[in-house]
């Protein structure tokens, strides 16, 4: 029997220097590989902002601050197995405070890379990565 699960997860738009910073899944199934934001489910307690900055850390190795809400959103998918998801994705917009990039391990995601802002629509992004990719890119200040 299927079962039905809720999930609430922040994410972070980080562009310098004409760059943006991805991480690609780790799931082989997904091919071609499937790139998306850094962030991640909220952990008991914790805050959405609390939330990026602990992510960034583990998955790309980089320190984020001045997060800015862009929007949120929700999706639904099913699961191999048959399962329910339903995401509200908490996205901000944030910038680079230092670090060097690395890549996570036994995680979710297992490279971070930093694409040009005119080669990372090419790629195979996440829905909700996309969306907010669009509009970020859209705003004059960040070309």
């Amino acid at each position: 029997m299927s079962k039905q699960h809720s999930s609430v997860r922040a994410y972070g738009v980080l562009l310098n220097k004409g760059e943006i910073a991805l991480v690609r899944s780790s799931n082989p199934r997904h091919q071609p590989p499937l790139w998306w934001l850094p962030g991640g489910g909220i952990d008991f307690g914790e805050t959405p902002e609390e939330t990026l900055e602990r992510e960034f850390i583990e998955e790309t190795g980089l320190r984020i601050g001045n997060p800015r809400l862009l929007h949120v959103v929700a999706d639904l998918r099913s699961r191999d197995n048959g399962d329910k998801i339903h995401t509200v994705r908490i996205i901000y917009q944030v910038d680079l405070v230092d670090g060097e990039l690395t890549h996570e391990v036994h995680g979710t995601t297992d490279h971070a890379a930093w694409f040009d802002v005119d080669q990372v629509m090419d790629l195979n992004l996440a829905d909700y990565a996309r969306h907010a990719l669009d509009e970020v890119l859209a705003k004059p200040d960040n070309n």
